[in-house]
């Protein structure tokens, strides 16, 4: 079973800390929900290629880290 990030209600300043917590800390596989917000899939994405971890897009509002 995979640990799960949701950031609905997260504000936009805090994304970068808690997913770059959240990817260290863990083991994949991994799931983060950004919900609808247009900013928060870009914020994501940053932190996950900063890392150059694997990830994969499900969706509009949740992605894998494998």
């Amino acid at each position: 079973m995979s640990k799960e990030l949701d950031l609905h209600g997260v504000k936009h300043e805090d994304v970068d800390r808690l997913v770059e917590n959240f990817v260290l800390l863990n083991k994949p596989p991994l799931k983060i929900i950004t919900g609808h917000s247009d900013k928060m899939p870009k914020l994501v994405r940053n932190v996950l290629d900063r890392h150059n971890i694997q990830w994969e897009r499900w969706g509009f509002a949740v992605w894998r880290i494998i």
